[in-house]
């Protein structure tokens, strides 16, 4: 039974890859919607 509490335990705990790739995924998706945005800002919206 203590084997099977510390295995427990361990896996409630967050997992670092885990968290360093979501943070890259949500990065990129950042940078990306500030590329667009600046690009219309730039190019689009002094047209008007």
């Amino acid at each position: 039974m203590g084997r099977h509490d510390e295995f427990e335990r361990k896996d409630k705990r967050s997992d670092p890859s885990k968290v360093a790739a979501t943070f890259i995924k949500y990065a990129a998706y950042i940078i990306i919607l500030v590329i667009i945005i600046w690009f219309l800002i730039n190019y689009i919206l002094p047209m008007f």
